[in-house]
Order: structure tokens, then sequence, then C-alpha cells
């Protein structure tokens, strides 16, 4: 299994890549685990004009990525808990998860995911969403894999 995860943010090395590199390092074993950071020149102009210019190139950027199974993280996504989040990474080659830009995504890029999600009602700095998200694949594939972490 593929799991990518992209995130509209400028990249760093920091206390939070540490913890994200080493979550993605026990996922290893049981899935191929990535993380994109995504900041061009492209949604840093569009940041600077308006919500809707930076919510349309984040669209402009993601979706020539939407391939095998795609979740979009938005505050209006569904809630799920640990065993559903776990159920959506079930039978699948390639998961896909996308974290939008400042601005959030625009609702036809939404549509275009399989699934929207929410990790939480609180707003979370993208660095925080990405410690939670990676730390949460490796809660799902411990559980598909009847690994004590999980308890």
């Amino acid at each position: 299994m593929k799991i990518n995860i992209y995130s509209i943010i400028k990249p760093s090395k920091d206390e939070f890549d540490t913890l994200i590199k080493e979550f993605i390092k026990m996922s290893s074993k049981y899935a191929k685990v990535e993380v994109f950071y995504i900041f061009n020149k492209n949604i840093a102009k569009a940041q600077t004009i308006g919500e809707k210019e930076a919510q349309q190139s984040y669209s402009e950027t993601y979706e020539p990525l939407l391939k095998g199974y795609n979740i979009a993280l938005d505050v209006l996504g569904k809630k799920v808990d640990t065993y559903a989040f776990s159920a959506l990474l079930e039978d699948k080659n390639e998961v896909n998860f996308f974290i939008g830009g400042a601005y959030g995504f625009q609702r036809d890029f939404l549509t275009k995911c399989d699934m929207t999600i929410s990790l939480s009602d609180l707003t979370m700095a993208h660095k925080v969403a990405n410690v939670v998200l990676t730390e949460q694949i490796f809660r799902a594939l411990s559980i598909q894999n009847n690994h004590p972490y999980h308890k």
C-alpha cells in the first residue's frame, strides 16, 4: 500500500518533521508513507490576492495528483473515529490525503475527492495536522495488522 500526504506548506526541518518522520518509519512495515510539502510561486502570489485565488491555486496544484483513493481534510468534512479512519485505508493500493492551504478548499475540488474528513473541530497549524494525520495512519495500520499500538 502507498499513502501520500500532500500539504500546502513551505518545507522546513523542525521538531514536527522529526515526529512525522518517526510515524512514517513506524508505518513502513505496513505501507509506504510519503509526505509532500508543496508551496510554489503560483500559490504564494494567489495567497496575496485573496481567498478565491488562493483556493483556485490549491486546486490547480492538487488536481493532477488525484489518482487512487483521494481524501481531503477539511473543517466541513465528516468526523470519523479511529476505527472508521482505519476502514478508509482497507483494501486500497494507493491513498492520497490532501491538506489545503490557509484558505481551505474550493467545494469543486472536494467533490472530486472520494471522501472529505475532518481531523477535529479545532483549527490546527498545518504541521500539527500533519503530525496528527501521520500518527492516525500508523494507528490505523496497527489496527489492521493487530499491532498492540492502538490499544
